[in-house]
């Protein structure tokens, strides 16, 4: 059955992200296709998805092939409708399925041609007489929403700890990757990871923007991408790696990846690492299921399992196979209405069986986004930070509001 975004009014705050951040497909024509993004993006809760019957039917082809498709939804949804498969779950470059995790179109993951365009599946509104083909173009080179790219003077969480002496210091030049596939209600970062309007860039078109930042600060070496969440689109992501590698010519280039972890395969890894990826932060979440669904707004509980089992594999894999090439940080998030001090120190246990000489940083999550949680003290963080040196992790790093916490 397809959906129609109802607004609350009561709960509107009037922030505008629904218009500012949302590349909303009906909004010319004030049609509703009942994608969700603006769903997505609302810190209020203010939209929400209702059931909405279509009467009407169109038809279009989609890989040579005529079908008949209810009006006024997106190519996903008419797609879905005639039996193609979308995953949000990861997936090898050959195995079947259109990967579609972000939702809000930011990623480009769900792309299909369009009359000859490119659009992504999630967020484009299907017309009588479209021609769609789901396999791209050989030589289409992928695009996703980059933004802020900038100096940043303490790094994230895949950032030695010894590089972060002065403070005030830029240690890494950053982008920050649209769109996410998780969910998160306290999300630190959710004008980023929910946002599908910015500027679409190909990996070379986001490799120049950073050695022009670069150039501000001579002394730099380190180029980190973030989000979001990085990894999304796969393709994109390998092919920035090199663009980048290719053209830094100094011996001392780091690069480096931040990630929830989540669709890190092994394959997916060796990827990386063959692109030129140096450094890498994991953003675990959680140890257990249900903590692990709280802090990322999945419901659906084999989903979350399966996320969770990736990222901690994915720690193992590093380890095992490149811990003379790549650096790997871990990174624990804490609120006491989001995780216990036991769970924390449950995961530094397991972090220890792995590597005792694996970085450990812990950020403070304070209220954001939709949460309305408390806010973190330098106490709670002091305690963090015991219940992980207690384990035995030779390296770990708390944020507080006060500052570092640190070895």
């Amino acid at each position: 059955m397809p959906f129609i975004a109802k607004h609350i009014l009561k709960k509107c705050a009037h922030c505008n992200a629904c218009f500012d951040l949302v590349a909303c497909p009906g909004a010319e024509k004030n049609i509703c296709i009942g994608c969700g993004a603006c769903v997505l993006i609302c810190p209020n809760e203010a939209i929400i998805l209702v059931e909405s019957k279509r009467e009407n039917r169109i038809t279009m082809e989609v890989d040579g092939k005529k079908v008949f498709v209810s009006e006024k939804i997106s190519i996903k949804e008419a797609l879905g409708e005639t039996g193609y498969v979308f995953t949000d779950l990861p997936k090898e470059p050959k195995e079947s399925g259109i990967f579609a995790p972000c939702g809000v179109g930011a990623c480009s993951s769900c792309s299909v041609e369009v009359n000859g365009a490119i659009k992504p599946a999630c967020v484009t509104m299907i017309r009588e007489g479209m021609e769609i083909k789901t396999a791209l173009p050989s030589d289409y080179m992928p695009k996703r929403i980059v933004s802020g790219f900038a100096g940043h003077p303490s790094g994230g969480v895949g950032t030695p700890w010894h590089l972060r002496k002065d403070p005030k210091k830029v240690i890494e030049i950053v982008c920050y990757t649209a769109g996410c596939n998780f969910r998160c209600p306290q999300c630190q970062n959710w004008f980023v990871a929910f946002a599908g309007r910015g500027d679409f860039l190909t990996p070379n078109e986001t490799a120049k923007k950073m050695l022009m930042e670069k150039k501000k600060y001579p002394d730099v070496f380190r180029f980190t991408v973030s989000g979001g969440e990085s990894t999304l689109n796969r393709d994109w992501l390998i092919k920035f790696l090199q663009e980048l590698k290719s053209l830094c010519k100094d011996k001392n280039t780091r690069l480096h990846v931040d990630t929830n972890g989540s669709l890190l395969t092994e394959n997916y890894i060796d990827e990386l690492v063959n692109a030129g990826m140096t450094d890498i932060g994991i953003d675990l979440k959680a140890l257990y299921a249900d903590t692990f669904m709280l802090i990322t707004g999945l419901k659906d509980k084999e989903k979350a399992e399966k996320h969770k089992k990736i990222a901690w594999n994915a720690v193992k894999y590093l380890s095992k196979h490149y811990k003379d090439r790549v650096f790997t940080g871990i990174g624990i998030p804490y609120n006491k209405d989001l995780i216990s001090i036991e769970e924390v120190n449950d995961m530094g246990k397991k972090l220890f069986e792995i590597d005792p000489c694996l970085q450990v940083s812990v950020n403070d999550y304070q209220p954001a986004f939709r949460r309305k949680i408390q806010k973190t003290t330098y106490d709670d963080m002091k305690e963090v930070y015991t219940a992980l040196k207690d384990t035995g992790l030779e390296t770990v790093v708390c944020q507080s509001p006060d500052g570092f916490i640190c070895p």
